[in-house]
């Protein structure tokens, strides 16, 4: 039977989890500058993005009933997910740092250059092209040069965001929930709504900022994506160490 209280805490778990999301910049800018960097189709940005968003709000729903379980007090709860944000924060810029300079590198050896061809009778002909990946022109003189390293980065990113704690989860849903005369099963249903709400955030800002930023042409610049990926995640982690983002 559905109660007031299980209403306010499940309006108030969706009210904080659209806030916690779209004012957390963090939640989406990384799968957004990954996706053009690494070509990801959307299918595959919204499956990441879901997967990641699992592992952040799972890892605070975890850390939350074991504590309720264990009869752990909130503050110390609180501590630990600070603790846990730091680590978030300070792999985000590693990360991202490692990834820009990573990009810079790949920037430099896809920098453009020509290539000589000697036809019959001896014609010259010269033409320019990068070894960055790209859809490759079959035409008579094209070149693919393979240079997709072993893809880590989902994962990398799926470990960041399960070190990633939801912040408000645990003092404003959770205790509450289970406190003010409600039951785990009450707690869980709130759990739920803040989750969905926040996944849903989560591919909503992605897939209307990528749509935004796959209509700017970087055109000579397109082969330093990767390094203004990296850039994007090092300011993550940035804004959340010295911001609180």
């Amino acid at each position: 039977m559905i109660t007031e209280q299980i209403l306010y805490f499940s309006g108030l778990g969706a009210s904080l989890g659209f806030v916690h999301t779209f004012l957390g910049p963090d939640h989406y800018i990384p799968f957004v500058f990954m996706a053009r960097a690494r070509n990801w189709n959307q299918r595959k940005t919204i499956f990441i993005t879901i997967l990641c968003g699992l592992g952040h709000v799972l890892s605070s729903v975890a850390l939350g009933f074991a504590g309720i379980a264990l009869g752990v007090g909130v503050t110390r709860l609180t501590n630990i997910e600070s603790v846990r944000g730091n680590w978030a924060a300070w792999a985000f810029a590693f990360f991202g740092m490692i990834y820009m300079f990573w990009g810079l590198y790949q920037a430099c050896k896809n920098k453009s250059h020509k290539h000589l061809h000697i036809h019959d009778k001896g014609i010259v002909h010269e033409h320019q092209h990068t070894h960055q990946n790209e859809k490759v022109h079959k035409s008579e003189h094209c070149h693919e040069h393979k240079n997709n390293p072993r893809n880590i980065t989902p994962w990398v990113l799926f470990v960041i965001f399960v070190l990633g704690p939801c912040e408000p989860l645990i003092p404003v849903i959770i205790y509450p929930a289970v406190e003010h005369r409600g039951s785990i099963a009450e707690a869980v249903i709130v759990s739920i709504v803040f989750s969905v709400v926040t996944i849903a955030t989560m591919i909503a800002m992605v897939l209307i900022l990528q749509k935004g930023i796959n209509l700017v042409r970087l055109n000579k610049f397109e082969r330093y994506t990767h390094a203004i990926a990296g850039a994007m995640l090092l300011l993550s982690g940035i804004g959340i160490l010295f911001l609180g983002l």
